[in-house]
């Protein structure tokens, strides 16, 4: 794993590994971690209930492994979904 995360890049992660849509990939390709390293610092991070219920959402997952996806294209976004930037919801 990355030596030296800050606690914005591990809070980011983690909203990143809750998100159904966000794949590993995805994270692996910003944050340079694997899945198994991504498994890891929840494991670290949370607490092992929530660990729990986290490993139970995403186990076989199709959305969160971009080879199970079914959908080629982009990604879905509701219309009411605001932008996000470093954990801040911002304004419209």
């Amino acid at each position: 794993m990355k030596l030296e995360l800050t606690d914005l890049e591990k809070d980011r992660i983690i909203e990143m590994a809750w998100e159904d849509r966000t794949t590993f990939e995805a994270i692996q390709m910003q944050f340079g971690i694997k899945e198994q390293e991504v498994i890891d610092l929840m494991r670290l991070e949370m607490k092992p209930s929530s660990f729990r219920m986290w490993r139970a959402r995403v186990q076989g997952r199709k959305t969160k492994h971009e080879k199970l996806r079914t959908f080629d294209e982009g990604r879905f976004k509701c219309s009411r979904q605001r932008q996000i930037n470093n954990n801040k919801i911002s304004k419209r």
